[in-house]
């Protein structure tokens, strides 16, 4: 059966649709059939990351009826499947989503996993990727707001008669400030396991602009090492840890700057 897993977070502008698509990236790299479907309607930025401006059709088209979900299923170059949402305002006139779930779940069936970028904060958009969802993944900054957002998030998920399983938070863009809510600190107020950290990376807003992910341009950095180590984790693989080689390049890395 398809694991199809909701991104969603309190509020915009934490990296949940970095998150979604590196973490996308990275459970194919482990062999897996995956694909991303922004369910951020209003403000899609999904097809964007991946290098794509203009889509001929969208989620939209579908949940309008005006387009088989099978047409509307994009392959990235590195093979991952994307199903985006337009960037057009006139698009979200007429929007329909009563068939979404049974459709994503047909079409997909063959699947590994689906990872849907949800629209932010608890609207009507972040409640139709919630409803069809069977797990969820909360993506949060070190941030005491944001965190907040996240109680208000489970809280939704647990009033759903259906509610899926939640599998915990993603700390995205940790700067390691003492300021800074640490992992233990968010699972006691979250009451939610932190199951990863994605470090602040400047490597990440550099793929950006250049229309790549981090995981696909800078396999080396610490963002997108942190993003194979969250994905082995969702799937139960052991993820290769630090070499010994790479132990002797960082002290002396280390060294070599204090000189």
């Amino acid at each position: 059966m398809v694991r199809i897993i909701d991104v969603c977070s309190g509020k915009g502008g934490v990296g949940k649709t970095t998150v979604a698509a590196n973490l996308g990236l990275a459970l194919q790299n482990f062999g897996k059939k995956v694909a991303v479907v922004d369910c951020n309607l209003t403000t899609s930025h999904l097809g964007l990351l991946f290098g794509f401006h203009n889509y001929p059709i969208t989620l939209n088209n579908f949940l309008k009826g005006e387009a088989r979900m099978e047409d509307i299923i994009y392959m990235h170059h590195s093979g991952l499947r994307i199903v985006p949402a337009s960037l057009e305002l006139r698009d979200l006139i007429d929007i329909n989503p009563s068939n979404f779930e049974n459709k994503l779940k047909e079409v997909f069936q063959d699947f590994d996993i689906v990872l849907l970028d949800s629209a932010p904060g608890l609207g009507r958009e972040a409640l139709m990727a919630l409803q069809v969802a069977n797990e969820v993944l909360f993506v949060a900054n070190p941030f005491i707001t944001s965190l907040v957002d996240v109680v208000k998030c489970n809280q939704l998920r647990n009033s759903l008669e259906s509610k899926p399983i939640a599998i915990g938070i993603i700390l995205n863009r940790m700067r390691k400030k003492a300021y800074e809510i640490s992992v233990d600190e968010a699972t006691q107020f979250c009451e939610l396991p932190v199951i990863g950290v994605v470090p602040e990376d400047e490597k990440i807003l550099e793929s950006t602009n250049n229309r790549s992910l981090v995981t696909l341009s800078y396999r080396n950095s610490n963002s997108s090492k942190a993003f194979f180590k969250i994905a082995a984790k969702l799937v139960g693989i052991e993820y290769e840890k630090e070499s010994f080689l790479d132990k002797i390049k960082k002290v002396f890395g280390k060294h070599r700057s204090k000189m």
